[in-house]
Protein backbone atom coordinates (compact mmCIF):
# COMPACT_ATOMS: atom_id res chain seq x y z
CA UNK A 1 0.00 0.00 0.00
CA UNK A 2 1.22 3.33 -0.87
CA UNK A 3 1.64 5.84 2.15
CA UNK A 4 -1.02 8.79 2.25
CA UNK A 5 0.28 12.04 1.66
CA UNK A 6 0.33 14.58 4.18
CA UNK A 7 -1.95 16.83 2.59
CA UNK A 8 -5.92 15.96 0.94
CA UNK A 9 -4.81 16.56 -2.90
CA UNK A 10 -1.69 17.56 -4.77
CA UNK A 11 -0.50 20.96 -5.13
CA UNK A 12 -2.63 22.74 -7.72
CA UNK A 13 -0.18 25.39 -8.90
CA UNK A 14 1.97 23.64 -10.82
CA UNK A 15 -0.57 21.16 -13.06
CA UNK A 16 -2.82 24.23 -13.31
CA UNK A 17 -0.61 26.85 -14.33
CA UNK A 18 -1.33 26.24 -18.84
CA UNK A 19 -5.11 25.18 -19.38
CA UNK A 20 -5.94 23.91 -22.75
CA UNK A 21 -7.95 22.63 -25.14
CA UNK A 22 -8.00 20.87 -28.34
CA UNK A 23 -10.98 21.47 -30.77
CA UNK A 24 -11.89 18.57 -33.37
CA UNK A 25 -13.93 18.71 -36.14
CA UNK A 26 -15.86 16.31 -37.36
CA UNK A 27 -13.36 15.64 -40.55
CA UNK A 28 -9.51 15.72 -40.81
CA UNK A 29 -8.29 19.10 -43.09
CA UNK A 30 -8.96 18.00 -46.40
CA UNK A 31 -11.49 15.33 -46.34
CA UNK A 32 -14.66 14.40 -47.28
CA UNK A 33 -17.63 12.53 -45.56
CA UNK A 34 -17.66 10.49 -48.63
CA UNK A 35 -14.12 9.36 -47.99
CA UNK A 36 -14.20 9.19 -44.46
CA UNK A 37 -15.38 5.47 -44.49
CA UNK A 38 -16.37 5.33 -40.49
CA UNK A 39 -12.80 6.46 -39.83
CA UNK A 40 -12.10 8.79 -37.39
CA UNK A 41 -9.23 11.08 -36.63
CA UNK A 42 -6.56 11.23 -33.53
CA UNK A 43 -7.02 15.07 -32.21
CA UNK A 44 -3.14 15.76 -33.11
CA UNK A 45 -4.80 15.85 -36.71
CA UNK A 46 -6.51 19.06 -35.56
CA UNK A 47 -5.46 20.55 -32.50
CA UNK A 48 -5.41 24.40 -31.56
CA UNK A 49 -4.74 26.14 -27.83
CA UNK A 50 -6.85 28.10 -25.75
CA UNK A 51 -5.70 29.06 -22.21
CA UNK A 52 -9.03 29.36 -19.94
CA UNK A 53 -9.99 32.40 -18.01
CA UNK A 54 -8.19 32.85 -14.08
CA UNK A 55 -11.65 33.01 -12.78
CA UNK A 56 -12.36 29.07 -13.81
CA UNK A 57 -8.80 28.09 -12.64
CA UNK A 58 -9.78 29.76 -9.40
CA UNK A 59 -12.55 27.87 -9.35
CA UNK A 60 -10.85 24.80 -10.03
CA UNK A 61 -8.34 24.97 -6.95
CA UNK A 62 -11.08 26.23 -4.92
CA UNK A 63 -13.45 23.20 -5.07
CA UNK A 64 -10.57 20.73 -4.51
CA UNK A 65 -9.27 22.55 -1.37
CA UNK A 66 -11.90 23.40 0.86
CA UNK A 67 -13.07 20.44 3.17
CA UNK A 68 -16.21 19.53 4.09
CA UNK A 69 -17.32 17.67 7.21
CA UNK A 70 -18.60 14.38 7.19
CA UNK A 71 -20.88 14.23 10.74
CA UNK A 72 -22.20 17.06 12.81
CA UNK A 73 -20.05 16.48 15.85
CA UNK A 74 -17.31 17.62 13.21
CA UNK A 75 -19.49 20.57 11.64
CA UNK A 76 -20.44 21.79 15.44
CA UNK A 77 -16.78 22.43 16.44
CA UNK A 78 -16.60 25.46 13.34
CA UNK A 79 -18.90 28.68 13.71
CA UNK A 80 -19.49 28.78 10.20
CA UNK A 81 -21.27 25.57 10.08
CA UNK A 82 -22.96 26.55 13.50
CA UNK A 83 -24.61 29.56 11.62
CA UNK A 84 -24.94 27.07 8.85
CA UNK A 85 -26.99 24.69 10.33
CA UNK A 86 -29.23 27.42 12.63
CA UNK A 87 -30.14 29.15 9.18
CA UNK A 88 -31.69 25.77 8.38
CA UNK A 89 -33.25 25.15 10.88
CA UNK A 90 -35.24 28.67 10.66
CA UNK A 91 -35.47 28.07 6.89
CA UNK A 92 -37.81 24.94 8.15
CA UNK A 93 -40.02 26.35 11.02
CA UNK A 94 -40.47 29.18 9.18
CA UNK A 95 -41.99 27.06 6.05
CA UNK A 96 -44.00 25.03 8.47
CA UNK A 97 -42.17 21.86 8.00
CA UNK A 98 -43.09 20.63 10.92
CA UNK A 99 -44.72 20.57 14.37
CA UNK A 100 -43.58 19.48 17.34
CA UNK A 101 -45.08 16.58 19.40
CA UNK A 102 -45.29 13.52 21.76
CA UNK A 103 -44.67 10.35 20.05
CA UNK A 104 -47.86 8.92 19.75
CA UNK A 105 -48.06 5.48 21.59
CA UNK A 106 -47.69 2.80 18.52
CA UNK A 107 -46.05 4.76 16.01
CA UNK A 108 -42.02 4.61 15.26
CA UNK A 109 -39.93 8.21 14.17
CA UNK A 110 -37.65 8.21 11.87
CA UNK A 111 -34.19 9.16 11.88
CA UNK A 112 -32.14 11.99 10.32
CA UNK A 113 -28.38 13.78 10.00
CA UNK A 114 -26.74 16.62 8.68
CA UNK A 115 -25.38 16.95 5.09
CA UNK A 116 -22.53 19.82 4.63
CA UNK A 117 -21.57 21.36 1.49
CA UNK A 118 -19.68 24.18 0.41
CA UNK A 119 -21.64 26.78 -2.31
CA UNK A 120 -18.84 28.73 -4.85
CA UNK A 121 -19.34 31.62 -7.03
CA UNK A 122 -18.61 30.94 -10.64
CA UNK A 123 -15.05 32.69 -9.86
CA UNK A 124 -13.96 30.15 -7.05
CA UNK A 125 -14.97 31.93 -4.10
CA UNK A 126 -16.84 30.46 -1.27
CA UNK A 127 -20.79 31.54 -1.91
CA UNK A 128 -21.84 30.08 1.48
CA UNK A 129 -21.84 26.98 3.62
CA UNK A 130 -24.65 25.11 3.10
CA UNK A 131 -26.12 22.36 5.71
CA UNK A 132 -29.09 20.32 5.09
CA UNK A 133 -30.70 18.25 6.96
CA UNK A 134 -31.75 14.75 5.61
CA UNK A 135 -34.39 12.04 6.63
CA UNK A 136 -32.83 9.11 7.30
CA UNK A 137 -35.83 7.30 4.54
CA UNK A 138 -34.41 3.95 4.53
CA UNK A 139 -36.11 3.41 7.65
CA UNK A 140 -39.34 4.15 6.35
CA UNK A 141 -42.02 1.63 6.54
CA UNK A 142 -43.96 1.18 3.03
CA UNK A 143 -47.78 1.67 3.08
CA UNK A 144 -47.19 3.40 6.30
CA UNK A 145 -45.12 6.04 6.38
CA UNK A 146 -44.83 6.52 2.03
CA UNK A 147 -46.87 4.95 -0.82
CA UNK A 148 -45.68 6.13 -4.60
CA UNK A 149 -42.00 7.30 -4.54
CA UNK A 150 -41.26 7.10 -8.29
CA UNK A 151 -40.08 10.88 -9.92
CA UNK A 152 -38.02 11.44 -13.42
CA UNK A 153 -34.79 12.17 -13.01
CA UNK A 154 -32.59 13.36 -15.94
CA UNK A 155 -30.44 11.18 -17.79
CA UNK A 156 -27.17 11.68 -17.93
CA UNK A 157 -27.11 11.19 -21.87
CA UNK A 158 -29.94 14.08 -22.12
CA UNK A 159 -27.40 16.85 -20.17
CA UNK A 160 -24.53 15.69 -22.78
CA UNK A 161 -26.94 16.36 -25.31
CA UNK A 162 -27.75 19.25 -24.44
CA UNK A 163 -24.15 20.94 -23.71
CA UNK A 164 -23.02 19.16 -27.57
CA UNK A 165 -25.82 21.37 -28.69
CA UNK A 166 -25.64 24.61 -26.78
CA UNK A 167 -21.80 24.37 -28.09
CA UNK A 168 -22.55 24.42 -31.80
CA UNK A 169 -25.44 27.00 -31.11
CA UNK A 170 -23.55 28.71 -29.28
CA UNK A 171 -26.42 29.20 -26.67
CA UNK A 172 -25.67 30.46 -23.42
CA UNK A 173 -25.51 28.06 -20.19
CA UNK A 174 -27.43 29.32 -16.86
CA UNK A 175 -27.46 27.23 -13.70
CA UNK A 176 -30.25 27.85 -11.43
CA UNK A 177 -30.64 25.95 -7.52
CA UNK A 178 -33.87 25.96 -5.76
CA UNK A 179 -33.18 26.24 -2.39
CA UNK A 180 -34.94 23.79 0.03
CA UNK A 181 -36.83 22.40 -3.34
CA UNK A 182 -38.10 19.19 -1.66
CA UNK A 183 -39.79 21.34 1.27
CA UNK A 184 -42.00 22.88 -1.32
CA UNK A 185 -43.77 19.16 -1.74
CA UNK A 186 -46.73 18.74 -0.19
CA UNK A 187 -47.06 15.86 1.85
CA UNK A 188 -50.20 13.91 2.23
CA UNK A 189 -48.78 10.91 4.49
CA UNK A 190 -48.82 10.75 8.50
CA UNK A 191 -44.92 10.64 9.26
CA UNK A 192 -43.07 11.21 12.22
CA UNK A 193 -39.67 12.53 12.63
CA UNK A 194 -36.84 12.64 15.80
CA UNK A 195 -35.96 15.93 16.44
CA UNK A 196 -32.70 17.16 14.59
CA UNK A 197 -29.39 16.86 16.12
CA UNK A 198 -28.52 20.50 17.51
CA UNK A 199 -32.38 21.36 18.08
CA UNK A 200 -33.08 21.53 21.97
CA UNK A 201 -35.65 19.50 22.86
CA UNK A 202 -38.98 21.94 24.17
CA UNK A 203 -40.82 20.59 26.96
CA UNK A 204 -42.16 17.17 26.95
CA UNK A 205 -41.88 17.49 22.91
CA UNK A 206 -39.65 14.52 21.41
CA UNK A 207 -40.66 14.57 17.77
CA UNK A 208 -41.58 16.32 14.96
CA UNK A 209 -44.53 15.45 12.64
CA UNK A 210 -43.79 16.51 9.27
CA UNK A 211 -46.42 18.76 7.17
CA UNK A 212 -44.11 18.69 3.90
CA UNK A 213 -41.42 16.35 2.40
CA UNK A 214 -38.29 16.70 3.36
CA UNK A 215 -34.77 15.94 2.01
CA UNK A 216 -34.16 11.48 2.27
CA UNK A 217 -38.05 10.95 2.60
CA UNK A 218 -38.75 8.59 -0.10
CA UNK A 219 -41.55 10.45 -1.44
CA UNK A 220 -40.35 13.79 -1.46
CA UNK A 221 -38.86 13.81 -4.75
CA UNK A 222 -42.11 12.99 -6.59
CA UNK A 223 -43.68 15.27 -4.42
CA UNK A 224 -41.42 18.28 -5.48
CA UNK A 225 -41.14 16.86 -9.01
CA UNK A 226 -45.19 17.43 -9.47
CA UNK A 227 -44.85 20.64 -8.13
CA UNK A 228 -42.30 21.86 -10.22
CA UNK A 229 -43.62 20.33 -13.54
CA UNK A 230 -47.44 21.99 -12.61
CA UNK A 231 -45.62 25.46 -12.14
CA UNK A 232 -43.54 24.88 -15.39
CA UNK A 233 -46.94 23.97 -17.45
CA UNK A 234 -48.65 27.36 -16.57
CA UNK A 235 -45.16 29.23 -18.56
CA UNK A 236 -45.64 27.60 -21.20
CA UNK A 237 -42.91 25.27 -21.66
CA UNK A 238 -43.64 21.31 -22.80
CA UNK A 239 -42.74 18.03 -21.13
CA UNK A 240 -40.78 16.11 -23.17
CA UNK A 241 -41.79 12.20 -24.27
CA UNK A 242 -37.97 11.17 -24.61
CA UNK A 243 -36.63 12.86 -21.03
CA UNK A 244 -39.59 13.67 -18.79
CA UNK A 245 -37.39 16.07 -16.91
CA UNK A 246 -36.61 18.27 -19.93
CA UNK A 247 -38.76 21.60 -20.58
CA UNK A 248 -39.10 23.07 -23.64
CA UNK A 249 -40.71 26.11 -25.04
CA UNK A 250 -40.76 26.96 -29.02
CA UNK A 251 -42.41 30.63 -30.15
CA UNK A 252 -41.95 31.31 -33.66
CA UNK A 253 -37.83 31.40 -33.97
CA UNK A 254 -37.39 31.44 -29.85
CA UNK A 255 -36.50 28.49 -28.07
CA UNK A 256 -35.91 28.33 -24.55
CA UNK A 257 -35.44 24.20 -22.61
CA UNK A 258 -34.63 23.60 -18.98
CA UNK A 259 -33.62 20.39 -17.65
CA UNK A 260 -33.97 19.90 -13.86
CA UNK A 261 -32.44 17.62 -11.88
CA UNK A 262 -33.88 17.32 -8.46
CA UNK A 263 -32.87 20.73 -7.30
CA UNK A 264 -30.56 21.57 -9.98
CA UNK A 265 -31.33 23.33 -13.28
CA UNK A 266 -30.00 24.12 -16.50
CA UNK A 267 -31.46 26.27 -18.83
CA UNK A 268 -31.10 27.17 -22.16
CA UNK A 269 -31.85 28.21 -25.33
CA UNK A 270 -31.61 31.05 -27.99
CA UNK A 271 -33.63 33.65 -26.67
CA UNK A 272 -31.90 35.49 -23.72
CA UNK A 273 -35.12 37.65 -23.18
CA UNK A 274 -37.02 34.36 -22.88
CA UNK A 275 -34.80 32.97 -20.02
CA UNK A 276 -35.20 35.94 -18.34
CA UNK A 277 -38.54 35.50 -18.25
CA UNK A 278 -38.34 32.11 -17.11
CA UNK A 279 -35.94 33.07 -14.08
CA UNK A 280 -38.07 35.74 -13.60
CA UNK A 281 -41.49 33.20 -13.20
CA UNK A 282 -39.95 30.77 -11.41
CA UNK A 283 -38.50 33.62 -8.70
CA UNK A 284 -42.37 34.06 -7.62
CA UNK A 285 -43.01 30.46 -7.15
CA UNK A 286 -40.10 29.32 -6.00
CA UNK A 287 -37.18 30.48 -3.50
CA UNK A 288 -34.52 30.42 -6.61
CA UNK A 289 -30.86 31.27 -6.66
CA UNK A 290 -29.30 32.09 -10.03
CA UNK A 291 -25.55 30.52 -9.63
CA UNK A 292 -24.18 32.54 -12.85
CA UNK A 293 -22.89 30.58 -16.05
CA UNK A 294 -22.67 26.82 -15.55
CA UNK A 295 -19.70 25.79 -13.92
CA UNK A 296 -20.44 22.95 -11.73
CA UNK A 297 -22.90 20.36 -11.95
CA UNK A 298 -23.79 17.76 -10.28
CA UNK A 299 -20.15 16.86 -9.50
CA UNK A 300 -18.74 17.73 -12.99
CA UNK A 301 -16.80 20.61 -13.92
CA UNK A 302 -18.01 22.86 -17.32
CA UNK A 303 -15.35 24.53 -19.12
CA UNK A 304 -16.13 26.79 -21.66
CA UNK A 305 -13.91 28.75 -24.63
CA UNK A 306 -14.15 29.43 -28.34
CA UNK A 307 -13.20 25.87 -29.15
CA UNK A 308 -15.72 24.36 -27.41
CA UNK A 309 -17.36 22.84 -23.70
CA UNK A 310 -15.22 20.65 -21.77
CA UNK A 311 -16.73 18.82 -19.02
CA UNK A 312 -14.65 16.32 -15.76
CA UNK A 313 -14.65 15.21 -12.85
CA UNK A 314 -11.08 16.17 -11.42
CA UNK A 315 -12.45 16.74 -7.83
CA UNK A 316 -14.30 13.64 -7.31
CA UNK A 317 -11.63 11.97 -9.17
CA UNK A 318 -8.84 13.36 -6.56
CA UNK A 319 -11.81 12.32 -4.05
CA UNK A 320 -11.81 8.50 -4.67
CA UNK A 321 -7.88 8.43 -4.95
CA UNK A 322 -7.23 10.24 -1.69
CA UNK A 323 -9.92 7.89 0.08
CA UNK A 324 -8.17 4.75 -1.88
CA UNK A 325 -4.85 6.34 -0.14
CA UNK A 326 -3.53 6.24 -4.04
CA UNK A 327 -2.85 9.87 -4.25
CA UNK A 328 1.11 9.22 -4.39
CA UNK A 329 0.99 5.65 -6.72
CA UNK A 330 2.63 5.17 -9.77
CA UNK A 331 0.23 5.92 -12.49
CA UNK A 332 -0.73 3.28 -14.97
CA UNK A 333 -1.16 3.94 -18.74
CA UNK A 334 -4.40 1.97 -19.11
CA UNK A 335 -7.15 0.90 -16.82
CA UNK A 336 -6.87 -2.95 -17.11
CA UNK A 337 -4.67 -5.70 -17.84
CA UNK A 338 -4.94 -6.59 -21.65
CA UNK A 339 -5.10 -10.73 -20.63
CA UNK A 340 -6.31 -10.54 -16.84
CA UNK A 341 -8.91 -13.33 -16.16
CA UNK A 342 -10.96 -12.32 -13.18
CA UNK A 343 -12.60 -15.14 -11.39
CA UNK A 344 -15.87 -14.92 -8.91
CA UNK A 345 -14.08 -18.10 -6.59
CA UNK A 346 -10.18 -17.49 -6.68
CA UNK A 347 -8.15 -15.42 -4.32
CA UNK A 348 -8.62 -14.81 -1.02
CA UNK A 349 -12.17 -13.44 -0.09
CA UNK A 350 -11.53 -9.68 1.71
CA UNK A 351 -12.38 -9.24 5.51
CA UNK A 352 -14.29 -5.76 4.74
CA UNK A 353 -16.29 -5.76 1.36
CA UNK A 354 -17.69 -2.36 2.28
CA UNK A 355 -14.63 -1.15 0.83
CA UNK A 356 -14.31 -2.49 -2.50
CA UNK A 357 -18.25 -1.38 -2.86
CA UNK A 358 -17.77 1.99 -2.49
CA UNK A 359 -14.79 2.57 -4.29
CA UNK A 360 -16.24 0.45 -7.57
CA UNK A 361 -20.03 2.33 -6.92
CA UNK A 362 -18.25 6.00 -7.06
CA UNK A 363 -16.32 4.48 -10.15
CA UNK A 364 -19.67 3.84 -11.42
CA UNK A 365 -20.96 7.39 -11.45
CA UNK A 366 -16.88 8.38 -12.72
CA UNK A 367 -18.57 6.90 -15.88
CA UNK A 368 -20.13 9.99 -16.83
CA UNK A 369 -17.03 11.88 -18.37
CA UNK A 370 -14.43 9.23 -18.38
CA UNK A 371 -16.31 6.64 -21.02
CA UNK A 372 -12.91 4.94 -21.46
CA UNK A 373 -13.18 2.79 -17.98
CA UNK A 374 -16.31 1.90 -18.62
CA UNK A 375 -15.65 -1.45 -19.47
CA UNK A 376 -13.27 -1.80 -16.50
CA UNK A 377 -15.87 -0.92 -13.92
CA UNK A 378 -18.30 -3.03 -15.75
CA UNK A 379 -16.12 -6.09 -15.14
CA UNK A 380 -15.55 -5.14 -11.26
CA UNK A 381 -19.22 -4.45 -10.68
CA UNK A 382 -20.17 -7.89 -11.05
CA UNK A 383 -18.20 -8.80 -8.08
CA UNK A 384 -19.57 -6.59 -5.49
CA UNK A 385 -21.27 -9.40 -3.24
CA UNK A 386 -18.33 -11.60 -2.18
CA UNK A 387 -15.04 -9.12 -3.50
CA UNK A 388 -11.61 -11.08 -3.59
CA UNK A 389 -7.99 -9.31 -3.55
CA UNK A 390 -7.43 -10.29 -7.14
CA UNK A 391 -10.62 -8.01 -7.49
CA UNK A 392 -8.93 -5.26 -5.51
CA UNK A 393 -6.27 -5.16 -6.98
CA UNK A 394 -7.88 -4.87 -10.08
CA UNK A 395 -9.37 -1.86 -8.54
CA UNK A 396 -6.24 -0.19 -7.35
CA UNK A 397 -4.68 -0.85 -10.88
CA UNK A 398 -7.99 1.23 -12.56
CA UNK A 399 -7.38 3.96 -9.97
CA UNK A 400 -3.58 4.42 -10.91
CA UNK A 401 -4.46 4.60 -14.51
CA UNK A 402 -6.34 7.99 -13.22
CA UNK A 403 -4.09 9.20 -11.19
CA UNK A 404 -2.19 9.50 -14.63
CA UNK A 405 -4.69 12.29 -15.61
CA UNK A 406 -7.61 12.91 -12.84
CA UNK A 407 -8.55 15.80 -14.87
CA UNK A 408 -9.47 14.48 -18.41
CA UNK A 409 -12.70 14.79 -19.38
CA UNK A 410 -14.97 15.08 -23.10
CA UNK A 411 -15.27 18.12 -25.16
CA UNK A 412 -18.28 19.63 -27.25
CA UNK A 413 -16.68 20.84 -30.07
CA UNK A 414 -18.22 24.70 -30.89
CA UNK A 415 -18.33 23.97 -34.67
CA UNK A 416 -19.55 20.89 -36.51
CA UNK A 417 -22.95 19.71 -37.33
CA UNK A 418 -25.07 17.89 -35.50
CA UNK A 419 -25.66 14.74 -37.01
CA UNK A 420 -25.83 10.98 -35.32
CA UNK A 421 -23.16 8.50 -35.68
CA UNK A 422 -22.86 5.12 -33.76
CA UNK A 423 -20.30 2.32 -32.97
CA UNK A 424 -21.35 -0.79 -32.08
CA UNK A 425 -19.28 -4.31 -31.11
CA UNK A 426 -19.65 -7.26 -29.09
CA UNK A 427 -17.12 -9.34 -28.10
CA UNK A 428 -18.34 -13.00 -28.60
CA UNK A 429 -18.69 -15.30 -25.26
CA UNK A 430 -15.88 -12.88 -23.47
CA UNK A 431 -17.60 -14.10 -19.91
CA UNK A 432 -15.80 -17.17 -19.09
CA UNK A 433 -18.39 -18.28 -16.98
CA UNK A 434 -21.85 -17.85 -18.25
CA UNK A 435 -20.01 -17.58 -22.28
CA UNK A 436 -22.21 -14.57 -22.39
CA UNK A 437 -21.29 -12.02 -24.99
CA UNK A 438 -20.58 -8.40 -24.06
CA UNK A 439 -22.06 -5.15 -25.97
CA UNK A 440 -20.54 -1.98 -26.42
CA UNK A 441 -21.66 0.72 -28.24
CA UNK A 442 -20.81 4.64 -28.35
CA UNK A 443 -22.52 7.48 -30.33
CA UNK A 444 -21.21 10.92 -31.23
CA UNK A 445 -23.43 14.23 -32.02
CA UNK A 446 -21.15 15.27 -34.54
CA UNK A 447 -17.87 15.85 -33.22
CA UNK A 448 -19.17 15.06 -29.34
CA UNK A 449 -19.23 11.72 -27.69
CA UNK A 450 -22.17 11.59 -26.34
CA UNK A 451 -23.25 7.99 -24.92
CA UNK A 452 -21.94 4.65 -24.55
CA UNK A 453 -22.56 1.52 -22.63
CA UNK A 454 -21.29 -1.95 -21.79
CA UNK A 455 -23.48 -4.53 -20.94
CA UNK A 456 -23.37 -8.23 -21.15
CA UNK A 457 -25.96 -9.78 -23.11
CA UNK A 458 -28.65 -11.33 -21.38
CA UNK A 459 -28.55 -14.47 -23.52
CA UNK A 460 -25.72 -16.85 -24.85
CA UNK A 461 -24.95 -16.21 -28.80
CA UNK A 462 -24.28 -19.23 -31.03
CA UNK A 463 -22.23 -17.36 -33.27
CA UNK A 464 -19.99 -13.65 -33.42
CA UNK A 465 -22.83 -12.87 -36.12
CA UNK A 466 -25.83 -13.11 -33.45
CA UNK A 467 -23.91 -11.49 -30.74
CA UNK A 468 -23.00 -8.58 -33.07
CA UNK A 469 -26.73 -8.74 -34.25
CA UNK A 470 -28.07 -7.92 -30.71
CA UNK A 471 -25.32 -5.41 -30.12
CA UNK A 472 -26.57 -3.51 -33.38
CA UNK A 473 -29.91 -3.73 -31.93
CA UNK A 474 -29.29 -2.44 -28.93
CA UNK A 475 -27.27 0.83 -30.06
CA UNK A 476 -30.31 0.80 -32.50
CA UNK A 477 -32.81 1.81 -29.96
CA UNK A 478 -30.60 3.91 -28.12
CA UNK A 479 -30.23 6.05 -31.79
CA UNK A 480 -34.05 5.96 -32.18
CA UNK A 481 -34.47 7.28 -28.80
CA UNK A 482 -31.58 10.13 -29.24
CA UNK A 483 -33.69 11.62 -32.72
CA UNK A 484 -36.64 11.87 -30.52
CA UNK A 485 -34.83 13.83 -28.25
CA UNK A 486 -32.83 15.66 -30.93
CA UNK A 487 -36.69 16.53 -32.01
CA UNK A 488 -37.50 18.21 -28.60
CA UNK A 489 -34.05 20.40 -28.94
CA UNK A 490 -35.53 21.56 -32.47
CA UNK A 491 -32.45 19.49 -33.81
CA UNK A 492 -33.62 18.87 -37.55
CA UNK A 493 -32.11 15.57 -38.21
CA UNK A 494 -33.62 14.48 -41.19
CA UNK A 495 -31.08 12.55 -42.73
CA UNK A 496 -30.59 8.68 -41.12
CA UNK A 497 -27.88 8.17 -38.73
CA UNK A 498 -25.01 5.96 -39.46
CA UNK A 499 -24.09 3.13 -37.44
CA UNK A 500 -21.05 1.39 -37.94
CA UNK A 501 -20.55 -2.39 -37.48
CA UNK A 502 -17.06 -4.47 -38.03
CA UNK A 503 -19.23 -7.55 -38.86
CA UNK A 504 -20.29 -8.51 -42.23
CA UNK A 505 -22.28 -11.05 -41.07
CA UNK A 506 -24.91 -9.10 -39.01
CA UNK A 507 -24.86 -6.81 -41.67
CA UNK A 508 -26.07 -8.70 -43.96
CA UNK A 509 -28.46 -10.10 -41.34
CA UNK A 510 -30.10 -6.63 -40.60
CA UNK A 511 -30.22 -5.80 -44.47
CA UNK A 512 -32.02 -8.56 -45.23
CA UNK A 513 -33.49 -12.19 -44.24
CA UNK A 514 -30.85 -14.71 -44.54
CA UNK A 515 -28.86 -17.43 -42.93
CA UNK A 516 -31.70 -18.53 -41.70
CA UNK A 517 -30.57 -21.27 -39.89
CA UNK A 518 -28.08 -18.87 -37.79
CA UNK A 519 -31.03 -16.20 -36.90
CA UNK A 520 -34.78 -18.32 -36.45
CA UNK A 521 -34.03 -18.71 -32.84
CA UNK A 522 -33.12 -14.78 -32.12
CA UNK A 523 -35.74 -12.81 -30.36
CA UNK A 524 -38.53 -10.71 -32.14
CA UNK A 525 -36.83 -7.69 -30.83
CA UNK A 526 -33.29 -7.75 -32.41
CA UNK A 527 -34.50 -7.76 -35.81
CA UNK A 528 -35.60 -3.57 -35.05
CA UNK A 529 -32.60 -3.10 -36.90
CA UNK A 530 -33.93 -4.30 -40.20
CA UNK A 531 -36.98 -2.28 -39.55
CA UNK A 532 -35.77 0.63 -38.63
CA UNK A 533 -33.28 0.18 -42.22
CA UNK A 534 -36.49 0.17 -43.67
CA UNK A 535 -38.36 2.75 -41.97
CA UNK A 536 -35.00 4.77 -43.16
CA UNK A 537 -34.13 5.72 -39.36
CA UNK A 538 -30.56 4.32 -39.38
CA UNK A 539 -28.06 3.11 -42.47
CA UNK A 540 -25.63 0.69 -41.91
CA UNK A 541 -21.72 0.72 -42.80
CA UNK A 542 -19.23 -1.81 -42.44
CA UNK A 543 -15.99 -0.16 -40.87
CA UNK A 544 -13.06 -2.37 -39.97
CA UNK A 545 -11.71 -3.73 -36.87
CA UNK A 546 -8.60 -1.64 -36.39
CA UNK A 547 -11.22 1.17 -37.00
CA UNK A 548 -14.30 0.08 -34.68
CA UNK A 549 -14.29 2.71 -31.89
CA UNK A 550 -16.54 0.52 -29.63
CA UNK A 551 -13.71 -2.15 -28.94
CA UNK A 552 -12.44 -0.01 -25.91
CA UNK A 553 -16.27 -0.92 -24.55
CA UNK A 554 -16.14 -4.69 -24.89
CA UNK A 555 -12.87 -6.26 -23.81
CA UNK A 556 -9.64 -4.94 -22.38
CA UNK A 557 -7.23 -3.56 -24.90
CA UNK A 558 -2.94 -3.43 -24.57
CA UNK A 559 -1.53 0.62 -24.34
CA UNK A 560 -1.11 0.87 -28.20
CA UNK A 561 -5.00 0.01 -29.13
CA UNK A 562 -5.82 1.27 -26.14
CA UNK A 563 -4.96 5.32 -26.61
CA UNK A 564 -5.24 5.09 -30.51
CA UNK A 565 -8.86 4.45 -30.10
CA UNK A 566 -9.26 7.17 -27.18
CA UNK A 567 -7.21 9.87 -29.40
CA UNK A 568 -10.14 9.23 -31.77
CA UNK A 569 -12.99 9.65 -29.27
CA UNK A 570 -12.91 13.76 -28.21
CA UNK A 571 -11.28 12.64 -24.41
CA UNK A 572 -8.73 15.44 -23.52
CA UNK A 573 -7.05 16.88 -20.11
CA UNK A 574 -7.64 20.54 -20.12
CA UNK A 575 -5.63 20.70 -16.70
CA UNK A 576 -2.21 19.28 -18.69
CA UNK A 577 0.21 22.56 -19.60
CA UNK A 578 0.46 22.46 -23.40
Amino acid sequence: MVPRHSHRIPKPSVRLQGYHLYHVNSLAPGATSSSMSGTRYPLSHYVTHAHLSPSHRSFACAISTIVEPTTFEQANNDPKWQVAMQSELLALEQNHTWTLIRLPPGHRAIGCRWVFKVKYHSDGSVERYKARLVAKGFTQREGIDYKETFAPVAKLITVRCLLAVASVRNWSLHQMDVQNAFLHGDLGEEVYMQLPPGLRRQGEYDACRLNKSIYGLKQASRSWFHKFSTAIHQAGYQQSKADYSLFTKVRDHSFTTVLIYVDDMIITGNDEEAIRDLKLFLHTHFRIKDLGPLKYFLGVEVARSSQGISISQRKYTLDILDEAGLLGAKPAKFPMEENLKLSPTEGQILHDASKYRRLVGKLIYLTITRPEISYAVHVLSQYMQQPRKPHLDAVHRLLRYLKGAPGQGLLFPSKGDLILTGYCDADWARCAITRRSVTGYCVFLGGALVSWKTKKQTTVSRSSAEAEYRAMASATCELTWMKYLLDDLCVDHHMPAKLYCDNQAALHIAANPVFHERTKHIEIDCHVVRERIQLGVITTAYVRTGAQLADIFTKPLGQGTFRSLLGKMGVIDIHIPP
